[in-house]
């Protein structure tokens, strides 16, 4: 089923209608004073029922005054699963294929959106334009424009969005960009990454579509590929996760929080590198056309992308791909290593010094979830707010591009200068053509 190209006059004319009918209403319109009582719950959706949605609705509906009160997914046997007794709970009225559906739900407050990236934009647009909050995992776009519509949209309908960078509520990692930006390592010189894997190309056979999937509508914006069911999976059979056409790659799968973390830690929130370039040999990606379970990690990796940042900050990501990222910053009086795994200091008593003692503080929280609940109620900003969320994910499609260009034109070490403020680069109509993709008919952004 196509999306209607009218979907904005759609999705206002829907919010119009409700203000003259007596349905359930949204809980962000009733008042809060001291604890939640059942009728101040807030109500949620989700699209997308994988792997990320399952740890998603998880965490938030175990959380005090929150519950889940619709499921979406292409595929509907497995959006059957997630609402089971056994998962969420949910009655069979209330499971959807279609999200638009879901989004016409009067007493649904806000979405969480699982869905592959080629679908954030539109479904992220469209719950703003329904009235919704949003949780989108991450990474946030398919493309650079994608992310400053979602930003207008956001900001136009004034909702909330928390992107799923987690690690913006991980105490370790607070604490990392904390001392880099408080000056402990002194002037920040270089930062090492992880050399994650670009996007791949697919030559994957057709197989027969399962009777329970629209798989047109999973496709969405994209032009139509044949069914596969290594395409389908998110990761490790390749996954659309490492295929040009849904996703970019790992460094904007994993990528999307390293590289958020790089931008935490150099105050970068509303901004960016301001060149980017490739070393080594020009990028060429793997061609999926059978089961991989290694790829996605270690792809190509004869290509390393570098950006540098105001001051002359050289990001290089050239360290071998683990499965728990993170990132070295270097500095001329000391260094910090933070992963998932580490959180190694050149200085061990910036361990322990009081975090409240330093006079930059960063925004953050104990715990991802329970912050998009407190600013859904509250409507402040999330600590990894929408356009955090397009600003990291720039970074990564920013080293995307420069593989991409360097592909084309088969050179490295031609740097490309971008402007974090016009959002465009100033020395390359072909990286300017790669911003932003063509959407299928019926699936175009709006106008914001």
């Amino acid at each position: 089923m196509r999306l209607k190209k009218q979907s904005r006059r759609h999705f206002l004319a829907a919010a119009a209608a409700t203000a003259a009918a007596p349905l359930i209403l949204p809980s962000r319109v009733l008042g809060r004073q001291g604890a939640v009582p059942p009728s101040d719950t807030i109500v949620f959706g989700a699209i997308g029922t994988g792997s990320r949605s399952y740890s998603d609705t998880g965490a938030l509906s175990r959380l005090p005054g929150v519950r889940c009160g619709a499921v979406c997914d292409v595929d509907l046997a497995r959006a059957r699963v997630d609402a089971s007794p056994a998962r969420l709970n949910i009655d069979e009225r209330f499971v959807y294929q279609d999200y638009r559906r879901l989004l016409d739900r009067r007493d649904i407050d806000a979405v969480v959106i699982a869905s592959p990236d080629h679908w954030h934009a539109l479904q992220s647009i469209h719950a703003a334009q329904a009235g919704k909050d949003v949780y989108v995992e991450k990474a946030m776009t398919l493309t650079v424009h994608e992310g400053r519509v979602m930003v207008n949209a956001i900001r136009h309908h004034d909702r909330v969005l928390q992107v799923g960078s987690q690690q913006r509520s991980d105490a370790n990692f607070h604490r990392a960009c904390m001392l880099v930006r408080n000056g402990y390592i002194g002037t920040v010189t270089k930062i090492v990454g992880v050399n994650f894997a670009g996007a791949w190309e697919s030559r994957l056979p057709a197989e027969p579509v399962p009777p329970t999937l629209d798989w047109d509508l999973w496709m969405g914006p994209v032009d139509p590929k044949p069914f596969n069911e290594n395409l389908r999976t998110s990761r490790s059979r390749p996954g659309w996760l490492s295929i040009k056409d849904f996703c970019g790659g790992e460094i904007c799968g994993w990528g999307a929080h390293d590289l958020d973390q790089v931008q935490w830690a150099l105050g970068m929130d509303e901004s960016g590198p301001t060149e980017v370039w490739v070393e080594g040999q020009p990028f060429k990606p793997w061609i999926a056309e059978g089961p991989d379970r290694v790829g996605r990690f270690f792809g190509p990796k004869e290509t390393i992308v570098h950006m540098m940042y105001p001051g002359g900050i050289h990001l290089e990501l050239s360290e071998d791909a683990n499965p728990n990222g993170g990132a070295l910053f270097i500095g001329d009086k000391g260094q910090i290593r933070i992963d998932r795994d580490r959180f190694e200091v050149s200085t061990p008593e910036w361990k322990t010094i009081p975090l409240e003692s330093m006079p930059i503080q960063l925004h953050t929280a104990t715990d991802h979830y329970a912050n998009f609940v407190e600013s859904i109620r509250t409507r402040r900003k999330p600590v990894a707010d929408v356009e955090i969320g397009h600003r990291s994910a720039t970074v990564c499609h920013l080293g995307n591009i420069a593989r991409w260009v360097s592909q084309d034109t088969q050179t490295v070490g031609d740097r490309l200068h971008w402007d974090p403020t016009t959002e465009r680069f100033t020395n390359s109509p072909r990286a300017n053509a790669m911003l932003d993709r063509p959407r299928r008919k019926g699936y175009e952004l709006p106008a914001i």
